[in-house]
């Protein structure tokens, strides 16, 4: 009989306290009743009245193109900002630089919203952009703080590479900037693609940023929710959320396949070359034993 461990009891109890509120969410959307605490038995009519809500459908098509053009910018500026500090150790402001990447990290969200509003403000009055707050303001707002986060996640992977490979190509004869895209690049793609679904993540979710540097007809789904719920919350908000969590569920599955799939096939590729090398030096001395006599 197994022993009743503490820390056992610790990870189911988190994991329930996780995980029971989404799949109470999506148990009640599928409740047929208009009350969200009370059951009224099976339906999908919340699903397909969500192609009649347009505003909260618009939304959510919103929040997901500024979600995608902000895991795209983050990567890009997160991945230049660390290879800028993992690389290049010697220059003047290297601190201050280390420390502005980073602020994001620790810096309230409610200081960046506002600073970013004052920033934008200021601009319109001196050159006229942005003429009014949307979807740009609220691509730049995420971006500045999701680069933070790609940042220090590919930081770390470039720390632990093998710059050998990088000097070996390049006395080879390749440019810099072929290096960079042959070789550091792949070797640092999970990190990338780590930041990637860290920053969609992040942008999607984010409700404090976009409130302060959006405007009218910018309004994204966390702000929707938001304003919803306050009034109490609607089944549509309980489909639109399960979608949501099955969209997540589905690409974070794919990621892990298709991952696993390339470390096994890395894998086999290094056991064949392993196999091939011990065959090749089983076979080297037999030739030599059959040339000597013919020799002699």
């Amino acid at each position: 009989m197994k022993r009743f461990r503490f820390s056992s009891f610790m990870l189911v109890a988190g994991l329930l306290f996780i995980y029971a509120p989404m799949l109470i969410l999506v148990i009640y959307s599928f409740n047929a009743s208009k009350l969200v605490t009370v059951w009224g038995g099976w339906s999908i009519k919340w699903y397909v009245g969500l192609m009649d809500n347009t505003q909260l459908m618009g939304s959510v098509v919103r929040s997901l193109e500024i979600a995608c053009y902000t895991a795209i910018a983050a990567v890009a500026l997160g991945t230049l900002a660390a290879f800028v500090l993992t690389r290049i150790t010697h220059f003047k402001g290297r601190t201050l630089f280390g420390g502005l990447v980073t602020a994001p990290l620790v810096m309230p969200e409610v200081i960046t919203g506002l600073s970013l509003l004052l920033l934008f403000v200021a601009m319109a009055q001196m050159i006229g952009w942005p003429q009014e707050r949307g979807i740009v303001t609220i691509w730049i707002a995420h971006t500045t703080f999701c680069a933070a986060y790609v940042a220090v996640v590919v930081s770390a992977r470039l720390r632990e590479l093998d710059l050998s490979i990088e000097e070996a190509a390049m006395d080879l004869g390749a440019r810099p900037w072929k290096v960079f895209f042959l070789i550091t690049i792949p070797m640092i793609a999970p990190s990338l693609a780590a930041g990637g679904m860290m920053s969609f993540a992040l942008s999607l979710d984010d409700l404090v940023l976009a409130s302060f540097v959006s405007g009218p007809g910018s309004t994204t789904l966390p702000m929707e929710v938001f304003s919803a719920v306050r009034l109490g919350v609607k089944p549509e908000i309980n489909a639109v959320a399960s979608l949501i969590l099955l969209a997540v569920s589905f690409v974070t599955f794919l990621v892990w396949f298709f991952s696993r799939r390339a470390e096994e096939i890395r894998k086999r590729a290094i056991q064949q070359a392993i196999e091939e090398g011990a065959a090749d030096s089983w076979k080297q001395p037999d030739v030599r034993r059959t040339q000597a006599p013919e020799a002699a």
